[in-house]
């Protein structure tokens, strides 16, 4: 009697198992209802997708966590340059000394200007986002910072943005340089470099540059000729690996590890993240991937 009662017991536990199996393995290909879909893991140590329409949380992974973020400070550079007031994206910037002096400096990204060239600032933009350009940053911050030195121009537009980062009510983000190359006060959250991402795509010439997957700018040179660039790629290897990415951005250093704010639409759905502190370009990309399936699956 208590043999039966086990078996009996075993048989049903049994069927449990397989029924669930059943359920989780459809998930697994997508056709489970949303509920089964598992959350994946993530190499990343913070990690945050939103639903961009609805700015519902669809993922979180010490969402709130300060970390540094790299060059996806920069999101942040573009979108204060493309909040001025009466911006006209066809003036010109000198590209002085001191920008190719800092990037040689920081052995940073760069853009590769050349000294006495002009470009525009819808050029810089371009230098700033797909190459990742540090020299592009600081001539944005140069250009659109306030003061009667370059340092105190430079001072100003790094106020800027921490003022567009306190309208958009972020209480764990700072910035105290113009491209990431922190010093020691440069930080932000998996969730408020999503929302400042989120914010800057609403800007047409934002979405439009961070899809762009080579861009080649003809720049004018101090003697009045023309130079053509070699083309900028953009660092956002998902643009070429993910269906409907449109964005956004890559940073890496020493402190910030390999991160991405990324962000594609698919069947009218656009969902948007980051990820902070990867282990590695690879896994930064595999993370992306595995957070937008997931938020699409949801």
């Amino acid at each position: 009697m208590i043999t039966g009662i086990k078996g009996t017991r075993f048989r049903r536990a049994a069927a449990v198992t397989v029924t669930t199996g059943a359920v989780l393995a459809v998930g697994a290909f997508g056709a489970a209802p949303a509920g089964a879909v598992a959350t994946p893991t993530i190499a990343a140590k913070g990690g945050y997708v939103m639903n961009n329409g609805t700015a519902a949380t669809l993922y979180t992974k010490a969402a709130d966590t300060p970390l540094s973020t790299g060059s996806t400070t920069k999101i942040m550079t573009a979108k204060v340059v493309l909040a001025q007031s009466n911006l006209n994206l066809d003036a010109t910037v000198t590209i002085q000394k001191a920008y190719s002096d800092y990037v040689v400096a920081n052995n940073a990204s760069q853009a590769h200007l050349i000294v006495g060239d002009k470009v525009t600032v819808r050029q810089l933009l371009y230098g700033l986002m797909l190459p990742s350009g540090c020299d592009a940053a600081y001539a944005l911050a140069d250009k659109f910072g306030s003061g009667t030195t370059r340092a105190a121009r430079v001072k100003s537009f790094i106020g800027k943005m921490n003022t567009a980062a306190q309208s958009l009510h972020l209480a764990h983000t700072h910035f105290d340089s113009f491209d990431g190359i922190g010093n020691g006060n440069n930080y932000s959250t998996p969730r408020d470099l999503t929302k400042i991402a989120s914010s800057a795509m609403k800007s047409a010439t934002f979405k439009s540059v961070v899809k762009t997957k080579s861009y080649t700018a003809k720049t004018k040179t101090k003697t009045g000729g023309t130079r053509t660039m070699a083309a900028w790629t953009n660092t956002n290897g998902l643009l070429s690996s993910y269906s409907g990415t449109i964005g956004v951005k890559t940073g890496s250093g020493p402190e910030a590890k390999y991160c991405l704010v990324f962000a594609a639409t698919r069947n009218g759905k656009t969902v948007i993240g980051t990820v902070l502190a990867s282990t590695s370009i690879p896994a930064r990309e595999s993370d992306a991937k595995k957070l937008m399936s997931y938020a699409f699956a949801k």
